[in-house]
C-alpha cells in the first residue's frame, strides 16, 4: 500500500513518518561510526518519541542523547539507562537529575565553568548522589563551553572528583559545519571538533587527570568523519529524519528525508497562479533556515503524495494556518495539476523544528502496508 493508501480518511495537516528510510538512515550512520571504531550516541530531540526512539536504538542499554529532562523521564520510564543531557546543567534541575539517578538511570549531565561544578558536586555530597558530568568544550566558535586546551578545564574536572561528583569526561560540537557548502569544508570541521578533544584531553593526562570518554558530534560531521582515534562516541540528531537543510549542506540526498507535512488543496487564485493549503506556520513551522543557503526552499518544497518531489513548486509563504504555492511562471505545473481537495507533501527546512508542531506522527511502512501513531514527548 502507498502512502496515500495508508492516511485516506486523515485529517491535514498531519506530519508523516516513512520508517523504511527512518530505519536506513539510521543503519547507515551507525555502521559508519561502528567501521570507524567509535559508538554512536544518537540524540533523540528530533523525534523526541518513545516509538521512534525503538527504531533508533538497538537495546535499551545503548547511549542515547536528549535536550530536556522531560526526555530523560520519559526515556527513563520506558527503560532506556544510558542517558546524556546536553544542555548546561542549572542547579534547578538538580533535583530532577538526581531522582534519575536514584532510580539507577546512567544520565549525564553537561557543564562548562567552575560555578557549576560546584554547584554540581555541593547539592550531590548534600543529597547522597554522585553526578556524572561532561565538561563542554567549544571547537569553532559555534556557542558555549571552554577553549580548547583551557587551564581552567583542570580545575573544573579536579572539583568534579570531589565527592558528589565524577568528572565523565569532554564534549564538543561541530556546530560551525552547518555552514558548510562543500564536502571537504565538512572533513575539516570533524577534523577539528576531534583535534579539540584531544588536545584538551592530552592537558588534562599531563596533570594526573584521567578523561575516560571524549564525545564529539553534529549530523554534518559525523558523516564525514575520517579519523575517530581515541574519540569514544559520536552524537548526531537530525540524522534519522533529515530535511531540506542537510540536503542543502550536502549530506544527504532528498530521496533520503523521512518526514514531510500532508496537506490539502483548499483553494486557486487563477490570476495570481497560486493554490493554498492548510497548512501554514502551525504545521510546517516558522524555520527559514535555507534562506541563507544555496537553494532557498523558502517553507518547503512540495511533492506529490507518493513523495515525488515538484521541481520548483515551494510552499511560497505562510499564515497561521494557510499556505500559499505560487506556480513559477515557467513551472510545467497548472493550477489544474492541483485539484481542490487533493493532498501533497511538503518537506521541511528543518525536521526539528516542524516535528516540534505536532503531538502526533503518523509513521508508515508502505512494504508492510501498516501505519502507526506515534505520540511525542513534550515539555521540558
Amino acid at each position: 500500500m502507498n502512502a496515500d493508501q495508508l492516511t485516506d480518511g486523515l485529517q491535514t495537516p498531519f506530519l508523516l513518518i516513512d520508517k523504511n528510510k527512518l530505519r536506513t538512515n539510521v543503519h547507515r550512520l551507525q555502521s559508519r561510526i561502528e567501521n570507524l571504531g567509535a559508538v554512536l550516541r544518537p540524540h533523540l530531540k528530533t523525534v523526541r518519541s518513545i516509538e521512534a526512539t525503538a527504531l533508533i536504538l538497538p537495546e535499551l542499554s545503548a547511549p542515547a542523547t536528549v535536550s530536556t529532562l522531560a526526555e530523560a523521564e520519559a526515556l527513563a520510564n520506558a527503560g532506556y539507562d544510558n542517558l546524556l543531557y546536553a544542555v548546561g546543567i542549572s542547579t534547578n534541575k538538580l533535583a530532577r537529575v538526581a531522582e534519575l539517578l536514584r532510580r539507577g538511570i546512567n544520565l549525564h549531565i553537561l557543564l562548562d565553568s567552575l560555578e557549576q561544578a560546584d554547584a554540581v558536586a555541593d547539592y550531590g555530597l548534600a543529597h547522597g548522589v554522585t553526578f556524572s558530568a561532561f565538561i563542554e568544550i567549544d571547537c569553532d566558535g559555534h556557542r558555549g563551553g571552554l577553549p580548547e586546551s583551557s587551564p581552567q578545564v583542570i580545575n573544573i574536572a579536579r572539583r568534579l572528583s570531589d565527592p558528589g561528583a565524577r568528572f565523565q569526561g569532554l564534549l564538543t560540537h561541530a556546530g560551525e559545519s552547518y555552514s558548510c557548502t562543500t564536502d571537504e569544508c565538512i572533513r575539516a570541521a570533524a577534523r577539528q571538533e576531534c583535534d579539540a578533544l584531544r588536545k584538551t584531553a592530552a592537558l588534562l593526562q599531563r596533570e594526573g587527570i584521567d578523561c575516560p570518554v571524549l564525545s564529539v558530534g553534529s549530523t554534518p560531521t559525523a558523516h564525514f568523519a575520517e579519523d575517530l582515534t581515541g574519540i569514544s562516541e559520536v552524537r548526531a540528531g537530525v540524522f534519522s529524519l533529515f530535511d531540506l537543510f542537510m540536503h542543502n549542506v550536502g549530506v544527504c540526498n532528498m530521496d533520503d528525508i523521512a518526514v514531510s507535512i500532508v496537506a490539502t488543496v483548499i483553494g486557486h487564485n487563477a490570476q495570481r497562479n497560486t493554490l493554498f493549503i492548510d497548512a501554514g506556520w502551525m504545521a510546517l513551522s516558522r524555520d527559514r533556515g535555507t534562506a541563507s543557503q544555496k537553494c532557498d526552499y523558502l517553507y518547503g518544497q512540495v511533492c506529490d503524495m507518493s513523495g515525488t518531489v515538484l521541481a520548483g513548486v515551494k510552499v511560497s509563504s505562510a499564515n497561521q494556518e494557510h499556505g500559499v504555492v505560487v506556480l513559477p511562471a515557467d513551472s510545467p505545473y497548472l493550477l489544474a495539476d492541483f485539484p481542490i481537495g487533493s493532498r501533497l507533501r511538503i518537506l521541511p527546512n528543518h525536521a526539528c523544528a516542524t516535528t516540534a508542531m505536532h503531538l502526533q506522527y503518523q509513521a508508515i511502512d508502505e512494504q508492510e502496508g501498516t501505519r502507526e501513531v506515534w505520540t511525542r514527548i513534550t515539555g521540558w
